[in-house]
């Protein structure tokens, strides 16, 4: 696609922090841009006091297709379905629609590393920059984790390498979108209120490797379903990671540690229990991240430091407090029941789990085995309540909460010394929260309230036994 964007008239749909950072390059190239978004200006405040271009059309609280159909170019947020009646209208028009990731790409000169995924994205975007951080000076982490991939761009610097967290969103709507090293870290049921099929959603996901070749690397795990199926399709060179078992090109458990042998030779990297973040989930984030970082030049011997001292980030199997002997875990990300499932499967200890929220139409069934084996009470929230409670609800005690807050104090009052508190939703927030941060804060904010002593100072409200 050829991207002189001098005097094109360019749409930007969805004024999100990605539509922000799509609005500045794009007037910086010299187009002439217009931005539309169906929320209006009262909710969009805080974002249009960023845009301090004052040569900008807006068109708010609704989209006019006229706008659409009247464009050169169309730059979709993620949050925007690539299949909306006016962006399928225009597509009939033959103008292009495409994504601000591939805005970026065409403008990068900066070799790429893309994580996707359905969980562990932003833990291991993170922790693959900082592997990298110990070998190359200059490197840009960003992407669907918060800051957008146009911001590389607009930083007006030669990154030595740039490392991208990539959603499916995201990836519907590329052309030209190449990553030198492509990691898909699994596929989980996830989002199905927006694809019709998991077929639609794998699609979206594999999609990452489309434009590659031989000279780049599909990043890989052997030990997800999907994977034999996606890798009839790949061009580039393979690189799987297991937990489960020796693969001859890339990193694998072997007896408690962390092997590679992407060099040609076997290389230990880490011991298991050096890790400082834990769960199974986070040992493949682990060897995800060794394989891309090694991939891109970094000896094994500079990952060492970064690996020992990598914590996690908030909301992921967070450690919030431990009161009375009760872990109370944050592990708000997870919006998803595959990582519901990779949570639970970390613990050994008897598990109050919270859950619920806002369902993406998602089958809660895949937790019967883990919450009939791991969790000894299960308290609800949300709209998806009686959802989850008609799939999980006969397997253990389960009870609604009106709120997290109640949720919390319910398990202070049920937990015994030794038990976990963990919340990991399986469902989206917005019911209920801003987002999943938010989630994760009034978690915490609730956990810090509590006293000791069975819940003393707390008191549990609004509580239905089902």
């Amino acid at each position: 696609m050829s991207f002189s964007l001098k005097n094109k008239k360019v749409l930007v749909v969805g004024l999100a922090r990605s539509g922000v950072s799509a609005v500045r390059l794009l007037k910086r190239e010299g187009a002439q841009v217009a931005v539309t978004d169906s929320a209006g200006s009262d909710k969009l405040a805080d974002t249009l006091s960023m845009l301090d271009d004052k040569d900008i059309r807006l068109e708010l609280g609704g989209h006019n297709l006229n706008t659409f159909l009247h464009s050169d170019l169309i730059v979709i947020s993620p949050g925007v379905p690539y299949r909306s009646e006016h962006l399928l209208k225009a597509k009939d028009k033959g103008i292009p629609v495409i994504s601000e990731i591939e805005l970026a790409y065409n403008f990068l000169k900066s070799p790429v590393i893309g994580i996707t995924g359905t969980n562990g994205k932003s833990t291991v975007t993170t922790l693959t920059g900082e592997l990298l951080k110990a070998y190359k000076k200059d490197v840009f982490i960003g992407g669907n984790l918060g800051t957008a991939l146009t911001d590389a761009v607009l930083a007006n610097k030669k990154w030595e390498q740039v490392v991208a967290e990539i959603s499916s969103f995201q990836l519907e709507a590329i052309k030209d979108f190449r990553p030198r090293i492509a990691v898909l870290l699994n596929i989980t049921p996830d989002h199905l209120d927006r694809y019709d099929s998991m077929d639609e959603y794998v699609w979206a996901k594999k999609r990452i490797f489309e434009n590659q070749g031989r000279e780049d690397f599909a990043t890989l795990n052997a030990d997800d379903p999907y994977t034999d199926e996606i890798m009839k399709d790949i061009k580039s060179e393979a690189v799987l990671f297991s937990r489960l078992k020796r693969v001859d090109m890339g990193v694998y458990e072997k007896q408690g540690e962390i092997v590679t042998n992407i060099s040609g030779k076997d290389e230990a990297v880490i011991k298991i229990d050096n890790l400082r973040i834990k769960g199974v989930h986070n040992i493949e984030n682990a060897m995800a991240a060794i394989a891309a970082s090694q991939l891109a030049g970094c000896p094994v011997s500079l990952m060492r430091p970064a690996l020992k001292g990598f914590s996690g980030l908030e909301h992921r199997l967070e450690l919030a407090r431990v009161v009375d002997g009760v872990k109370y875990i944050n592990d708000s990300k997870g919006t998803n029941v595959g990582a519901v499932v990779k949570s639970l499967e970390g613990f050994s200890e008897p598990v109050i789990l919270i859950a619920g929220g806002l369902d993406k139409g998602s089958d809660f069934t895949p937790l019967r085995e883990f919450v009939k084996d791991k969790v000894r009470l299960l308290i609800l929230i949300g709209k998806a309540k009686e959802k989850i409670a008609d799939a999980i609800g006969d397997l253990t005690d389960t009870i609604f909460a009106s709120s997290l807050e109640d949720a919390v104090n319910i398990a202070s009052h049920k937990a015994d010394k030794g038990d976990v508190v963990l919340l990991s939703p399986a469902c989206a927030s917005f019911d209920m929260f801003k987002n999943f941060e938010d989630r994760g804060r009034v978690f915490k904010e609730a956990v810090n309230k509590l006293t000791g002593s069975k819940g003393q100072g707390s008191r549990v409200l609004n509580v239905g036994v089902r």
